[in-house]
């Protein structure tokens, strides 16, 4: 959790800014895109770990990820998703406030996108099997 003289940039978000919500849980862009259309998903409730949630909460944040992925389909259609969740730091976690990424992606828009997610660690992203 966020110290209290660290205010937190997702406990204070205006109407304005939220692109899509439920009760437990909103979404809006993120401040810093790695891409057309990067969307975070960020429950209400302030916990640091996304898995501190109750399993019902935890449940209508990814319902959220659902409907805004649709929703980016619609808007920019992107060709592909990552979906991504930093808890801790060395996890590359900087708000101690869970929210789960949604990047979507383009053709082209890295030179390999082989292996996804498996590239935060450098080096580890190309394997040698691949689903066709």
């Amino acid at each position: 959790m966020s110290h209290l003289n660290d205010p937190c940039p997702f406990c204070d978000v205006s109407d304005r800014a939220i692109l899509g919500q439920s009760e437990h849980a909103f979404a809006m862009h993120d401040a810093f895109p790695v891409s057309q259309g990067h969307t975070l998903v960020i429950p209400r409730c302030h916990v640091a770990d996304l898995f501190d949630l109750p399993e019902c909460e935890l449940v209508e944040v990814f319902a959220l990820v659902g409907r805004m992925k649709n929703e980016l389909l619609a808007e920019f259609s992107p060709a592909g998703f990552n979906i991504g969740i930093n808890i801790g730091r060395d996890a590359g976690q900087t708000v101690k406030h869970a929210h789960v990424h949604i990047i979507p992606r383009y053709p082209s828009d890295v030179a390999d996108p082989t292996g996804g997610v498996r590239n935060v660690i450098p080096g580890k992203g190309p394997y040698t099997r691949t689903i066709e």
